[in-house]
């Protein structure tokens, strides 16, 4: 066993799956001590909150301030508070009132509000221009001389007599340590189309697809081990009647009886161990022929022989004297179908049919969350990608821990 360890071990490939693996694991264990409550409580009222930090604009209002002049700040704020759509009128503007606009980038700020102080006139009136428009590029010459100023922001407060007084006066040189504000929120992945969390949720639905994978993995390598030893060792009408079976189910596709039975299930039915179950039950199927291609290779050899001669039941046979010289083949598919039973729970959610969302979060959920509620098409990219990554990530390092065991313990493959 020591060396079949220390041979499996010092396999790159097999390590290098390990590694992430074992990565992965210790984040969903280790996140939630810094991170703890209900992955699926929302947060946030709106929906695909940007990935950064958030402060309490109540309570940094209220906090102590130091005076900071920093050289460049009124230009990222007005650079901040400028829209792409606010610099492509500006830019139709000079056009309408044939200001040149040769060689302006409209990325370039500075130049921009440059260009339109020195051309605008909120007096004139272009020809054939709406009013709407008009007002439109008032308001915007409003807010950009404002920024520019960099007026003072009063806050009020009731005296004791009930009236409102000036309580505070926050310039744009004011600036608030966000140790001395009483809520800051860090989201490293922003919130979904729910206003949760994302890398919370992402760390709790990387368990629950990990232990639907492991499930599903024990329920299709069992039955698919149970009728490959059967199958391959007793032969005869037990064979035909076992290969029967699997034929039927080979000839079916999975992934549709999957959806089938599922469906059949209905909604308030499907936990994430039921969904796992069903996925390894719909699964075996090359596991058992695999299994008993193997032992029929096996069942003449001379230890069998002398087992069988030594009076020695089928099952000590079984276990005995075959089980162990498969053992490594068994390890190999029941990794493969681990990282399968992750994919078609992810698959299923996608389509609506896997666990009931009310209760956890899975990594199919979260993409189908994302997919209802367009997250593709409006850029919010941190509820899908990371989903996608961590899918991959998985699946990359089970199959290379599969690749490393199947170099070890296939004479073939070995260097």
């Amino acid at each position: 066993m020591k060396n079949t360890l220390r041979q499996v071990f010092h396999s790159p490939k097999f390590v290098a799956g390990f590694v992430i693996f074992a990565l992965i694991l210790l984040t969903m264990i280790i996140y939630p001590l810094f991170n703890p409550g209900n992955p699926l409580e929302q947060i946030g009222v709106g929906t695909f909150a940007k990935p950064g930090t958030y402060v309490s604009l109540y309570d940094a209002a209220k906090s102590p301030t130091e005076t900071l002049r920093l050289a460049d700040a009124n230009d990222k704020r007005i650079a901040s508070r400028l829209s792409d759509s606010d610099r492509v009128e500006m830019v139709e503007w000079f056009k309408i009132m044939n200001v040149s606009v040769e060689g302006l980038d409209i990325s370039d700020t500075d130049a921009l509000i440059d260009l339109w102080s020195a051309n605008y006139d909120p007096s004139v009136r272009p020809q054939g221009m709406t009013n709407a428009k008009v007002n439109y590029y008032k308001r915007l010459n409003n807010q950009i001389n404002e920024l520019r100023s960099g007026d003072s922001i009063l806050i009020a407060d009731y005296d004791d007599e009930g009236n409102l007084i000036e309580s505070k006066k926050i310039s744009s040189e004011d600036y608030v340590n966000t140790k001395s504000v009483a809520n800051v929120k860090f989201l490293p992945l922003g919130t979904d189309n729910f206003g949760r969390d994302v890398l919370k949720e992402l760390v709790s639905a990387t368990g629950t697809s990990i232990r639907i994978g492991l499930i599903a993995g024990i329920v299709a390598t069992l039955i698919g081990l149970t009728f490959g030893l059967l199958a391959g060792y007793v032969g005869g009408v037990l064979d035909d009647v076992i290969m029967f079976v699997t034929n039927i189910f080979t000839v079916i596709p999975s992934f549709v009886l999957l959806i089938l039975i599922t469906y059949s299930l209905g909604q308030e039915q499907r936990g994430a161990t039921v969904v796992a179950t069903v996925i390894g039950f719909t699964s075996w199927t090359w596991t058992a022929r695999s299994v008993r291609s193997q032992v029929i290779s096996l069942r003449n050899r001379d230890h069998v022989n002398l087992s069988k001669l030594s009076g020695h039941s089928l099952l000590r046979i079984v276990l005995m004297d075959i089980l162990p010289y498969i053992a490594s083949y068994v390890v190999m598919a029941f990794i493969l179908q681990v990282s399968s039973g992750i994919l078609a729970e992810a698959q299923l959610s996608l389509l609506g049919l896997g666990p009931k969302t009310t209760q956890v979060p899975t990594l199919g959920l979260m993409m189908n969350w994302a997919m209802l509620y367009s997250a593709h098409t409006n850029g919010s990219w941190w509820a899908y990608f990371p989903v996608i990554l961590v899918i991959s990530l998985i699946s990359f390092s089970l199959n290379l821990m599969n690749t490393g065991l199947d170099q070890v313990f296939n004479p073939t493959l070995r260097d």
